[in-house]
């Protein structure tokens, strides 16, 4: 096949995070360690998560998780807030806390000198957060402002539209941060109940890069988080989503905007799926590559009818959506639409062509050690391996994998999930009068 004749980069694979240079290590309360050394700077990276998201809440209480994991730094058994930051700040070190729908999840980074430090606070919070009423209360505030923003984005309002489109019924319909409602609801107590019933070793994972040998890493994850024994509740499993019947559409008007935001298209693989990496590199030829793929191409350079064109493939544990974003005048509205259906028409109707494929694949293939060459680089790719279970071989046998796929699997893989048909499609933007 021609684009088989096409020169792929050539990576060093014994570069690559691998079984021989990774440890893995399942403590006794059932943490996970992942830890790589490297020597070439001082530091060490921090990060992990645990499944404590926002598919543990119910809908009345959405936004529960993602409040209680910003609030775990706010004080605990053994300091204040203040002490907490101060300890941070004075070795010069960061830590953060954050949920999704899936997990609860942290990063923190310092010198190896200070890893202890960094890890025994790690530890702090997570197992004996107090959730100090005026701090709950101070931090609840923040949260009902960056909501009320974020209903007056017409981009947000227009992702979180097409969420509700694409899953009726669904976990995914309801954003992580929740509802000005609910957000402004929740009472100290809910926070802490969240915890109990979510927070324990058991999901938790955590990996650890950077200046130190991984066993001697290990040991200290141990004296850390070895002795944590809560029991909390066990890991959900994601439904599928079923595809829509027909295209469904919906407009939501904002006052006094002056640009409308376009979300259109289904729900995607999952990251387990076998033929998720054809779809990866099928979504880069359609709306990631150069100036933003094919979609750019049609949208915004040819027809100029947009500030953007792009289109994002999320999959994760679940579903994630396979969707075509773009900001457009509000008079564009239509137009723009079209030429999007059109062009996913073209991807599921026909290949790839042998030139765009190749050329992803080197894309793919050469970013790979740029993606690696930082310890928050490799600290995220062990995650991800762990999170999917891919195998701690991924990263050595992934270029081979890349230059594996084929223009039929690409096409197969948008086939089955992308129906021009069959889609979700919202819109955000100023009165139609307004127009």
């Amino acid at each position: 096949m021609a684009a088989k004749s096409k020169s792929l980069p050539k990576l060093d694979v014994s570069s690559l995070p691998s079984p021989e240079t990774i440890a893995r290590s399942q403590l006794e309360n059932g943490i996970v360690v992942l830890a790589r050394a490297n020597f070439a700077s001082p530091s060490v990276v921090i990060a992990g998560y645990l499944p404590a998201g926002a598919l543990f809440e119910s809908p009345e209480l959405a936004g529960l998780a993602d409040m209680t994991a910003s609030a775990l730094m706010r004080g605990t058994e053994q300091r204040s807030f203040h002490e907490i930051y101060q300890s941070i700040e004075s070795i010069g070190a960061s830590l953060r806390f954050g949920a999704s729908s899936h997990a609860a999840s942290f990063r923190g980074k310092s010198l190896v000198a200070d890893l202890d430090v960094i890890l025994n606070l790690i530890a702090e919070v997570l197992t004996e957060p107090t959730f100090p009423k005026k701090a709950v209360e101070q931090l609840q505030g923040e949260h009902l402002t960056g909501l009320a923003l974020r209903d007056q984005d017409t981009r947000a309002v227009a992702g979180m539209t097409f969420d509700a489109l694409a899953y009726p019924n669904h976990p995914y319909s309801i954003p992580s941060d929740g509802y000005r409602e609910t957000v402004a609801a929740f009472k100290r107590k809910d926070l802490k109940a969240f915890h109990k019933r979510t927070y324990g070793p058991s999901g938790l994972v955590l990996a650890i890069v950077g200046a130190i040998e991984p066993q001697a890493a290990i040991e200290r994850v141990r004296q850390a988080l070895g002795g944590w024994a809560t029991k909390r509740s066990t890991m959900l499993m994601v439904p599928d989503a079923p595809a829509l019947a027909r295209t469904e559409r919906r407009s939501v008007e904002l006052a006094g905007k002056t640009q409308a935001d376009l979300v259109l298209g289904c729900p995607g693989p999952r990251r387990s799926e076998p033929d998720y990496l054809a779809a990866a590199l099928g979504n880069s030829v359609l709306g990631r590559f150069g100036l933003m793929g094919r979609i750019g191409d049609s949208v915004r350079e040819r027809a100029g009818l947009a500030y953007y064109a792009y289109s994002s493939l999320n999959g994760g544990i679940g579903p994630g959506p396979w969707q075509i974003a773009a900001g457009v005048n509000p008079a564009n509205v239509d137009r723009a639409l079209a030429l999007c259906v059109e062009e996913l028409e073209r991807f599921v109707g026909e290949p790839v062509t042998e030139d765009e494929l190749a050329d992803v694949q080197a894309n793919f293939i050469g970013r790979l050690p740029l993606q690696l060459e930082s310890n928050d680089g490799v600290a995220g790719a062990l995650l991800h391996v762990e999170r999917h279970d891919l195998g701690l071989d991924y990263y050595p046998r992934y270029p081979q994998l890349v230059a594996e796929v084929t223009r039929q699997q690409i096409q197969s893989v948008a086939g089955r999930f992308l129906d021009p048909a069959r889609l979700a499609v919202a819109i955000a933007g100023p009165p139609e009068k307004a127009a």
